[in-house]
């Protein structure tokens, strides 16, 4: 009888893919921007950002929020067509979390461990880069230019867009 090929496993962890949403909060407050949780499972965004000043009339940002925890991931991300109307910005966060793809080096996952990385990408982007050619809708990042959307530079376009000042010690002189 010949032997059947070991199945691949679909894993989730809902408390490492949380982590991505409270860790992409985290850093749009550092920058000043006011950022709110939206319900779970709630279709097409995860955050509502608006300017911290409630005197300010600005539309609020929806964003949604990607994750991949595996740092030999493919750098691309499941995100549905029928989403985009739904957000303005998406992140992804890879987390880094370790190896799990690489077989050589999946034993010894936390040797892959590294700092998390953001990207903040505008819908035009994930339109212009969405990928249909398979069942699953997908947006891939590896071999892409996208530097620009890197962590701080990324949530920097956030900000900008809701006209939130960056932070700073006003000095007063007398």
């Amino acid at each position: 009888m010949p032997e059947l090929a070991e199945k691949p496993r679909f894993t989730r962890f809902p408390v490492v893919s949380l982590a991505a949403e409270y860790l992409v909060m985290g850093h749009l407050m550092r920058r000043n921007v006011l950022a709110y949780k939206a319900p779970p499972n709630n279709e097409g965004y995860d955050l509502i950002c608006i300017h911290p000043n409630p005197k300010k009339k600005v539309h609020p940002i929806r964003v949604q929020v990607k994750s991949r925890m595996a740092t030999d991931c493919d750098r691309g991300f499941p995100v549905s067509a029928k989403t985009f109307k739904s957000f303005d910005y998406l992140v992804i966060a890879f987390l880094n979390v370790g190896f799990y793809f690489d077989k050589a080096k999946r034993n010894a996952c936390r040797t892959g461990a590294s700092e998390p990385e953001f990207y903040t990408f505008p819908r035009a982007f994930i339109r212009k880069h969405h990928d249909t050619s398979s069942s699953w809708e997908k947006v891939i990042t590896r071999g892409l230019r996208i530097e620009e959307y890197k962590n701080g530079d990324g949530f920097e376009q956030i900000a900008r867009a809701l006209h939130v000042p960056y932070p700073e010690k006003k000095i007063h002189t007398t």
